[in-house]
């Protein structure tokens, strides 16, 4: 998954709407939200979709460490982002 800023993803909108990369869009070093896309090419269905969403997801949270929970609340865009330490993986 590639980490793209906001001014990045806004910049070059047209470029990453055609392209089918999975992106994480980042401000001031945080992810605020991703870009996935529907795959217009491949013209797949709503559940085709949701379950690369599904997918997708699970690969955050295996990269990342987060619970879901803690996910969700990233995109709870009532509270503040949290600050938390960065998780060390073990091996």
């Amino acid at each position: 998954m590639k980490r793209v800023g906001v001014r990045e993803f806004r910049d070059r909108a047209t470029q990453y709407l055609a392209g089918d990369e999975v992106l994480a869009i980042e401000r001031h070093g945080h992810t605020i939200g991703f870009y996935i896309p529907s795959g217009a090419s491949r013209e797949g269905s709503f559940a085709e979709a949701l379950a690369r969403l599904e997918q997708t997801v699970q690969r955050v949270l295996s990269e990342t460490g987060l619970s879901e929970e803690e996910l969700s609340r990233l995109y709870d865009l009532s509270e503040s982002v949290p600050e938390r330490p960065v998780r060390r993986r073990a091996g």
